[in-house]
């Protein structure tokens, strides 16, 4: 287990080709990051108290992005959630932000959005 870096961005998607994008795209904006293919395997990697933000993919093999961020939530940690997804739906999208997702974006999206929904993100940060 890798521990997660203090401030990093976690990036959460089963595409290992759209993982792979968002990891280069936020390393080129000087961001900190770890990725994982899974909401199984962020939960397991080690505390996430330090992230800076999360970014997470809505559907995942196993828990869902929204049932990430309510897990997180759950065991009392609260970094920013921005949630991604091809899937848009005007429910899905009043869903991520009724459990308090700090941003959602539709695939695909632009870089330039992603990188200003994080910056939203931490400058705002989460309030429990």
């Amino acid at each position: 287990m890798t521990p997660i870096p203090t401030g990093a961005v976690l990036v959460v998607d089963d595409d290992d080709s759209m993982r792979q994008a968002i990891r280069r795209l936020l390393n080129a904006a000087g961001l900190k990051t770890q990725t994982f293919a899974s909401a199984e395997a962020l939960l397991d990697g080690g505390p996430v108290a330090g992230a800076a933000c999360v970014v997470s993919d809505f559907k995942l093999p196993g828990l869902s992005g929204l049932e990430l961020l309510t897990e997180l939530r759950r065991q009392g940690h609260w970094p920013p959630v921005i949630v991604v997804t091809a899937h848009d739906t005007p429910e899905l999208r009043a869903e991520a932000m009724r459990r308090g997702a700090s941003a959602y974006l539709s695939k695909p999206f632009h870089g330039k959005d992603l990188l200003e929904a994080i910056d939203a993100a931490v400058d705002h940060g989460a309030v429990p």
